[in-house]
């Protein structure tokens, strides 16, 4: 099938991303990772003998970026519904992380542990119309909000990528009735034109 004109322009930006090529030369499975890279460079998120979930993981550039900085003394969790090369240090649960079964297999593992730190880079696929998009992306933060909610010590924290759009506002806002401070990012490595950004969320109140 010949591809499009857009396809094509999607590949030469692609293939010609910065981060892109230094994900390939530094071993990183996708440019997401200089994302959180960035978000720890200014907010200090991950830390040695941490416990980490990572939600909607797959690939992995975000687990390798925590699994790294936690440390052996760490634990880092990684969920998704689609398959994702085993990580060393990482503990991968394939499934749905709204189902009981992946809940108390997670559980099980984290063996009583305090849970520090929840991200989620989850996005939905697009189909180009923002009225569908939109509402399927601020779904998948909410997913990932209550989760937190449920998992989080008292004191933990929450990071989470939202598009700016239809209830960004009233999301930001139910954010903060769970956590003392949030803070917007937008990472350098997060391509200018995307309405991406970053939630930080510090000190979650149980």
């Amino acid at each position: 099938m010949k591809k499009s004109k857009s396809s094509h322009q999607w590949l030469d930006r692609h293939f010609n991303d910065e981060y892109v090529k230094r994900a390939q030369v530094e071993g990183y499975r996708s440019r997401a990772s200089y994302k959180l890279l960035e978000l720890q460079e200014k907010d200090h998120l991950l830390a040695p003998g941490q416990v980490v979930v990572d939600l909607g993981a797959a690939p992995g550039g975000w687990s390798q970026v925590a699994e790294k900085l936690v440390g052996e003394k760490g634990m880092v969790f990684a969920l998704d519904i689609l398959a994702m090369d085993p990580i060393g240090g990482v503990n991968f649960i394939q499934g749905d992380f709204r189902e009981d079964g992946v809940l108390a297999q997670f559980h099980a593992l984290l063996a009583g542990r305090p849970v520090d730190l929840v991200i989620s880079d989850m996005a939905p696929n697009v189909s180009g119309m923002s009225a569908v998009d939109q509402p399927r992306a601020m779904h998948l933060c909410e997913l990932a909000l209550d989760y937190a909610r449920e998992v989080l010590r008292p004191g933990g924290s929450f990071v989470v990528k939202v598009f700016q759009g239809e209830g960004f506002d009233q999301y930001v806002k139910e954010m903060r009735s769970s956590f003392a401070k949030v803070v917007t990012r937008k990472p350098s490595a997060s391509r200018a034109q995307s309405r991406e950004v970053y939630l930080v969320a510090r000190s979650y109140n149980v």
